[in-house]
Order: C-alpha cells, then structure tokens, then sequence
C-alpha cells in the first residue's frame, strides 16, 4: 500500500477499521465476509433494478462481480481437488447469472445467485462459530 492510499485510509475511521478486519482476520473470517459482502451487494442490486435505478444496479451488481472474481482465483486447485473444481464451475455460473441480470435488467437471475451466497455465507458462519469453541 503506498504513502497516498495508507493516508486515505488512516484519514477515514470506518475504512481504517475495515482495513484493520481484513488485514488481522482468519481465512476463515475472510470467506465469511467476501460471502456477506456478496449477499449484501446482491440485494441491493436486487432492489436497485427493481426500483428501476440501474447506475446503483449496475454498480452493486459489479461489485458482486468482483468478489466472486477474488473468490474464483483464490481457490487452490491443486490442494482442493474435486470441490475446487466444483466450487470454480459453480461461481463461473453464477457470475454469469449476475452479468444476465446486469445486461438484461432483470432481477429474477439473482434469486438462485442469493440463495447460494446465503448458504454458503451460513454455512462459514457456522463454521467458524464451531471453530471458536474448539479453541476455547
């Protein structure tokens, strides 16, 4: 990070703190939130096409674009053999779900996108909750 964008983060409260989650959290943490991040983003898109405010559709829904991006990179597929693989064809279908709904403004595609992101979101949730008590 360089001297511009550390002073711009450190200048902003809120973005130093989120700075600080993201930097001191575990990779399990990690996945909980881009999976929080990408529920959140994708119901305010939902809404925005639905309201018919496309600009914020469009930028909530690039947005989720972007994470499932981060998220498809980040998978080791060497070390997670069969469900990396599953896991990197099921985000490739719904990055495409999200770009339909994006082109065609349609906020149908996202209902089985949602429904996804939120049970994996869970599911990490739990699993990090189970986690803590084991250290415990």
């Amino acid at each position: 990070m360089n001297a511009v964008q550390q002073q711009g983060i450190y200048s902003n409260p809120q973005a130093a703190y989120k700075q600080t989650a993201v930097e001191t959290s575990s990779p399990e943490k990690l996945l909980v939130m881009l999976y929080a991040g990408t529920v959140k983003f994708l119901y305010l898109a939902e809404k925005a096409l639905e309201e018919k405010r496309l600009e914020d559709a469009h930028n909530n829904l690039t947005r989720v674009c972007d994470i499932i991006m981060e998220l498809n990179t980040t998978l080791d597929m060497e070390a997670g053999g069969e469900i990396a693989t599953n896991l990197r064809s099921l985000y490739n279908f719904y990055y495409g779900e999200i770009v339909k709904a994006n082109i065609k403004k349609d906020p149908s595609y996202l209902k089985p996108v949602i429904g996804f992101f939120e049970t994996f979101r869970d599911v990490w949730m739990e699993t990090v909750r189970i986690a803590r008590m084991g250290a415990k």
